[in-house]
């Protein structure tokens, strides 16, 4: 179910990026492997360093032992609404790269940044498919690095609640007032010609 987003830009842009927005309410719809991998796919071809690549995607569909392991590591409120959303994704980055004609791997500046990248290609992709996304750093990022076997070197992001719009109604009072499209800062005060300016 699309909601009709109340956002208005400044300036035209395409129609997904003002219906995207971030839920938690999801309904009980559940997502096929081949369904989420199609959403993985968008995020394999995202822009990055050197076409270095750093980002990567544990998933966990609900119903599956993957899926009860890493709302384990959710924290106690992100959990609250987390559990019935179709599938969570923790999403990491890799910080050496290897640039080419190079023999050995590099600090990567930009892994971060690159991997952030690739959750927004997954998420406006989602949102194309009518999927929602939500993106998260309440949870813990030591164990997800240790549980998830992450290996040295790489880097623990986000963990994304991903879903079909649910009824608000299933949050608590406090949530269902939030629960809607919000807005953003004024272009002018993040886009600025030639130097910084506070």
């Amino acid at each position: 179910m699309t909601i009709p987003s109340p956002r208005r830009a400044e300036h035209p842009v395409d129609p997904v990026f003002l219906a995207r927005w971030s839920p938690r309410a999801f309904a009980p719809d559940t997502i096929a492997e081949d369904e989420l991998l199609g959403l993985l796919e968008a995020a394999r071809w995202a822009p990055s360093s050197y076409n270095s690549q750093p980002a990567r995607f544990i998933y966990g569909r609900r119903g599956t032992p993957a899926f009860d392991a890493l709302l384990g590591l959710l924290n106690p409120f992100n959990q609250s609404w987390a559990r019935t959303a179709a599938a969570l994704v923790v999403v990491v980055s890799n910080s050496l790269m290897r640039p080419p004609g190079q023999e050995k791997d590099v600090p990567s500046h930009s892994h971060s940044f690159d991997a952030g990248a690739a959750w927004m290609s997954f998420a406006l992709q989602a949102q194309m498919r009518d999927w929602y996304t939500h993106g998260m750093v309440g949870f813990d990022l030591e164990r997800a690095f240790a549980e998830l076997d992450v290996p040295q070197g790489y880097r623990v992001e986000c963990a994304i609640a991903l879903g079909r719009i649910g009824d608000k109604a299933s949050l608590p009072e406090g949530l269902q007032a939030r629960e809607q499209p919000n807005d953003r800062h004024p272009l002018a005060a993040l886009a600025m010609e030639g130097r910084f300016k506070a």
